[in-house]
This record gives C-alpha cells, structure tokens and sequence, in this order.
C-alpha cells in the first residue's frame, strides 16, 4: 500500500486464494494478468528465442503438444532434450526428432500438478495413459465409475462430447507420459490386454487401437487383425507404426499379405535395400501368378524410387506385363512413362486404363499419376482436376500414393499459373502431415516450399526446403525428397540473390540427382540459370533459361516450355515472343498468356503493357515474375523519359519484392541499384566485383578476352573508377547501399 516494494505475485490456476491476496487485484493495488498457455507460434518464438536460431516446424509443434502451452514444462523438456543430444542444430536448423525421456525434475512438476492418487484414480489414469481416448462407458465399465467422476471434478481427465460418442482424455499430455514411465512391463501387458478385449471392432480406427494394443499384451497375437491394421496404418500415413504391426503379422504366421505389407512399408520409408530383401521372401511365399503380379508393384516402385535402378524396373514391368498383364501393373507402366518424360504415352495408357469399370483403388491412383504426368506437361491442367473430381481420389484407399500424385498435382497447376489452388492443395497437405511421424512431415515441406517459390516467397519456400532436407537422409530417401527439396532450395536461394547459398545447394543437388525424375530436367536447368543469375552472369541465366525451354519442348512438354521462356523473358530475353505466342494455341491455364502479354511487351518497349502484364501476375498469385514485370516496366518508362511512371513502377516494384521476403532478380537488382551501364557493362562489372578474373569471365560468357577488358574499361569511365579494383569497389558499395 506505501508503494515502498515492487511486488510480483504469482497464482497457479485452479487454486483457492485468501481474502488479502484476492484484495490486491479486486482493489486495484496490483493489476491482474492471466497467463494462457502458449500458442503454437508463440511456442515457436520462445524457442528461437531460447536457442538462438530457427526451429524446425515439426519440432515446435510436438513440443508444443506434448507439454501444452506450459512454459514450465516446456524449458524442463528443452533443457533435457538439449543435455541428451536430441534437440540440436543440423546445418543451422534445431531439429527435434523425438522421442523424449522425462527428466527426475519434469517428472517432480507433474507429479506436483496430479496430487495424490487413490487406487481408483490410479487406474483410471493407467488406463488412459495406455489406452486414450476411451468411450466414458468403455472406462466406466473397465474402472470404478466413482473414480472416474472424481478424475474429472479434480480436472486429471477432460470429457468433450462428440456427437454421440463422449470420449475421455488425460488433462495433459504429460500425465500419461509420466504414468507410462512408472508403469512396470507386467502391469502394462496386463492394461493393455483389458483394453484390447474392452475394444470395439466396428470401425477401422477401433481395430487399427485394438491390433496396437495386442502388440504388448498378453493376449495372444492375431495375424489377420495385425496386417488389416497395418494397412490402415498406411491409410493414415503412419509408416512406423504399420512397420510394427507388419513385423508382429510377419511372426505371426501372417505368410504372403503379412510380408507384403512389410515390403511395401520399407519402401514408403525409404529403406530400399531392407525392401529388396523383404521381397525376395515374398516372391517366395507367392503361390499364383495374381500373387507375383502383386509383389510386383512393390518392386517395380523400389527399384525405380529407391534403389534408383530404372532400367532394371522398366525391365522387371514390362516381364510382369508380358505373363500378367493386370490392370494395376499397367498403370504403373503409365506412371513410369511420366516420370522419364513420356508425357504422351503416360496419358494414352491412363485414359486407356480410366475408361475400364470397376478398377481397384491402386490401379486408379497409379493411373492417376500418368494422368496428372500427361495432362500436366501437355497444358490441360482444367482436365486433370475435373477427372480427378469425377473418380473422387481423395476417396479412394489412401496411401503414400496420395502424395505422389498430390505433388504431381501440384506441379501441373503450377505449370498452368493456378497458383492460388496450388497454395491450398500444398496447405491441405501441411495440416495432414503435421501430426504424423516419419516421411510424411518432410514431403508436405517439399510441397510447400515449391508453392513458395511458384509465389517468390523466396524465404519461406528456402526454410521449408531447408527443413525437408534435414529431416531425410539420402540413405532412406523413398522417392527422390531430397533432390526434390534441394531443386526448390537452389531456386529459392537463387531467387533471393544468396549467390553463395545457391551455388552451395546447386552442388548438392548435382549429387543427388535422381534418374527418375527426367520430366523434371528443365527446371534442373532452370535452377541452374537461378544461380547465374544471383552471381549477377545475366546472359548466361538467359541462355540457360533457353537450353531448359529446348530441353522441355524435346520432352514433349509444352507448359513447362511456357515457364521457361517466360524466366527469360524475366531475364531480359526480347526474343522469345514469337514462340510463347505460339504455345498459347495449346497450354491451357492463366499462365501461358501473360507469358505471351509480357514477352511483347517487352520485346516491343512497351511500358504500359509491362505494367498491364504486371497486374495481370499479381493477380495469378506470382508475385516475383509480378516484381520483374513493373521493374522492367520502370526501366522502359525511364528510357523513353517517362519519370512519373517510371517512379511508379519502380514503387510497385518494391512492394512487391516485398511481398516476396525480399527477393533479388536481375530486374529488381537493375531499378534498386541504377548504374549508367549498358546490360553488358553491368554484368561484367558484377563478376569483377565477385571476384573473377577477365579471363574467367570471358569463358564463362563465352567471348573473348579482349571483348571483357574493353566493357571493364568503358564501366571505369563511366563510374569513374581507375582500375578493376576500384570497379569492384563501387560495383560493392552500391549494393551494400
């Protein structure tokens, strides 16, 4: 009251407060703030905070969920997770992979929290702790009913009515770790066997709980149950936990479907030579030829994806389909014919396929894959979202499968300029995978990242590549994810002008190329002109932007030609107008006619057409071929005297490199740092700046010597500078500025 301390006073929620305490508040001598458990991001922010640099997505929200918002908890559990090794930073990049043990001093706070617990309460616990969430009259009937009310009136146990069901949960996630940790192994075979007889076996979901709790049970294995629930567990993309129920099926006696199983999940995961030999048992125990066709599947998919052996897989397919040529075995063959850049062969074979009745769910997907391949390259990406509606994929037996085809998706809408659409199938894709362990997390990072980048924001799509690549080894990569996340990073660095991050992850992504994946050789090219670019060699990022146009229109692959040419023209290339006319007749989408729109304009000097096809990109979701547009309209308005446009293209520019975390374009680079240069003179006096010799630049742009040492002379002029030296020197400082 004399105001003579600074008091801070602290009360845990839930608890009865004296009289004089509650007067501080409710007689304004102290104002009362209410400390909520942390959100997600504010999670994520304490983290960074904490240790000092990013934190991988993933970890932060399994920290976040396992300790729920409490930041007691929460600095318990990073403290022991950092002592033990398991929090820590890869490639400037704190990854969390879990799992976790709990520490003497976390194990103390919960305890405090749950308070004393009778024998009653003791089981209702235990019971949740191995079993949550259980039916209220599942746990009623398993426990005392008395017991179970006291839980809740004590806030141990939460009990959120849904629809009919009233599931019951622990009040916190540690509560069951902690009952978990103390619980002996006989005690714990014992809970989980009462569980598992108490389960119901109506819906998918129950016998999927009720195989996971026989595992450590002491009920006796069932072969059956294990492997449908194993399969269910792929269905949910939950690759580990089918692992498990594959090797209980496996010991089981589950013979031929228990080892396919295991076969396929090893695969999805990444283990491929684990996977050969698993299928050599399975080629064993198959007894018809429908059987081997069957384990073909896997196979073909290993030796393609994992083992990288594609001449091997197509021979292995096409044997299969000369004995037994099944449906499922065709699509896989359309699927193929995508993959090495067959665009017309991957649709033929899936029409073919779609049109038969009564097709089993793989064989649809598959098929879907040669679809999405086909219809992508070919620009009719408005048909590929119309048949996938009309066969309802999302419907169909879920598996690793949907991802595939979810990135090939993803890439035809992009290919198209539907990038709004392709924002929302990549976030769709981000919440599935959010809460599952293993492949799926850094895949949907793939598809995020590459969502950025089609928008330019550069930034975001580099620290999600950054974080799928981490999170992957290219020792148990299923399906080329590593040279997928180094493609997108290369780019994305490129893009923000990270010339030496960029030529670092374009080396990378050389030693991880992928012989599978030939239908994307262009945009390997593409990333390569990316890194030219942010080295400042601009005509090289042109030619290089060229070569990947050619190489797409080898491959029969007409909308990824319109991208190329369009980064050309986003280069500065004036001569591709013609033929981006041309592809507009037979791409579909938003995409291949404002690639057309920019190219005139700019071949033409045309200012206000610049501007209309900047607008136009806005509006189609590409933010940073938007940038390039106004920037390369500010400099046409600039040269033909026009300082009011040109200011106000310049201004639309920026905010719309903004809008792209700060990307660097050779044409962004041009109105940000203006030089009285010629294209030529800029480019050179950039590579002087970076450190390279005349000669070395004369070999890279493919001239002469003399032909560099006269720009270098013409650029000292003008700037004012004595030598090379001095070149650099303001070539540097205008940068930093």
């Amino acid at each position: 009251l004399r105001r003579a301390a600074t008091l801070v006073v602290t009360l845990r929620s839930g608890e009865t407060a004296p009289d004089a305490i509650t007067s501080l508040w409710k007689d304004g001598h102290l104002d009362r703030l209410e400390l909520r458990p942390l959100s997600e991001a504010e999670t994520g922010d304490l983290l960074e905070a904490a240790l000092g640099g990013p934190v991988d997505a993933h970890g932060v929200h399994a920290l976040w969920k396992i300790t729920g918002g409490n930041v007691l908890f929460l600095r318990h559990l990073v403290d022991s997770e950092v002592t033990a090794g398991r929090l820590r930073e890869y490639g400037g990049l704190w990854r969390w992979p879990g799992p976790f043990e709990l520490s003497p001093r976390l194990t103390e706070l919960v305890d405090a929290r749950v308070g004393q617990l009778s024998a009653g309460l003791r089981d209702v616990i235990d019971l949740l702790a191995f079993g949550e969430p259980l039916g209220a009259s599942t746990l009623m009937g398993l426990t005392d009913p008395r017991a179970v009310q006291e839980a809740e009136e004590r806030g141990l146990i939460t009990v959120e009515p849904d629809a009919r069901r009233l599931p019951v949960r622990l009040a916190h996630p540690l509560y069951g770790e902690v009952q978990r940790a103390r619980t002996s192994v006989l005690r714990a075979r014992v809970l989980r066997g009462r569980l598992a007889a108490a389960m119901g076996t109506r819906r998918a979901d129950d016998r999927l709980r009720r195989a996971v709790l026989m595992l450590d049970s002491d009920l006796a294995p069932e072969a059956g149950s294990l492997v449908e629930a194993g399969w269910h567990a792929t269905e949910l993309y939950d690759l580990p936990l089918a692992r498990r129920l594959a090797h209980a099926g496996c010991a089981a006696g589950g013979g031929f479907p228990a080892h396919l199983l295991l076969s396929y999940v090893l695969s999805w995961q990444g283990f491929a030579d684990e996977a050969e030999q698993e299928l050599d048992a399975v080629f064993t125990l198959a007894v018809t030829d429908d059987e081997r066709a069957e384990a073909t599947l896997p196979r073909v998919g290993n030796l393609f994806f994992g083992l990288r052996r594609t001449s091997e897989a197509e021979a292995v397919l096409d044997a299969a389909l000369a004995r037994t040529p099944t449906v499922a075995l065709e699509a896989m063959r359309s699927a193929v014919d995508g993959f090495l850049g067959r665009p017309q062969s991957a649709l033929t074979g899936a029409e073919r396929i779609l049109a038969r009745p009564d097709l089993p769910p793989q064989a649809v997907l598959l098929a879907c894959w040669g679809l999405a391949h086909g219809l992508g390259a070919l620009g009719r990406a408005a048909e590929l979202r119309t048949t996938l509606d009309k066969w309802r994929v999302s419907e169909a037996t879920a598996s690793m499968l949907h991802f595939g085809l979810a990135h090939l998706r993803l890439t035809a809408l992009r290919l198209a300029g539907l990038l709004t659409e392709m924002h929302e199938v990549a976030g769709h894709y981000a919440e599935l995978a959010q809460d599952i362990p293993g492949i799926a997390q850094p895949i949907a990072d793939v598809l995020g990242a590459e969502a950025a980048t089609a928008r330019g924001q550069v930034r975001t799509a580099a620290r999600l590549a950054r974080e799928a690549r981490a999170a992957v080894s290219e020792d148990a990569d299923p399906g080329g994810w590593v040279f997928g996340s180094l493609l997108a990073l290369t780019s994305a660095l490129g893009m923000a002008g990270d010339a030496a991050g960029a030529r670092a992850a374009l080396a990378d992504l050389a030693m991880a190329a992928h012989p599978a994946f030939v239908f994307r050789d262009p945009e390997v090219t593409l990333a390569r002109a990316w890194v030219a670019a942010a080295e400042g060699a601009v005509s090289e990022a042109t030619a290089l932007a060229r070569d990947a146009a050619r190489t797409a229109a080898a491959l029969d692959e007409p909308a990824q030609e319109v991208v190329a040419s369009h980064t050309a023209v986003c280069f500065g290339d004036r001569t591709t107008a013609d033929r981006l006319a041309r592809l507009v007749s037979c791409v579909d989408g938003r995409r291949a006619p404002v690639a057309a729109r920019h190219a005139a304009a700019l071949a033409a000097g045309d200012g206000a057409g610049l501007d209309a096809a900047a607008a136009d990109l806005e509006r189609m979701g590409a933010l940073l071929l938007a940038a390039d547009a106004a920037a390369q309209a500010s400099a046409t308005h600039e040269r033909r005297g026009d300082r009011l446009r040109a200011k106000a293209s310049a201004a639309r520019a920026g905010e719309l490199a903004t809008a792209c975390e700060g990307a660097h374009t050779p044409a962004l680079v041009a109105i940000e740092q203006p030089l009285p240069l010629t294209a030529r003179e800029r480019e050179i006096a950039t590579l002087v700046a970076a450190g390279w010799s005349n000669r070395d630049i004369a070999v890279r742009l493919t001239v002469s010597v003399r032909t560099v040492e006269g720009h270098v002379y013409r650029a000292c002029t003008k700037l004012g500078t004595a030598d090379r030296a001095g070149l650099a020197e303001a070539i540097t400082s205008r940068k930093s500025r």
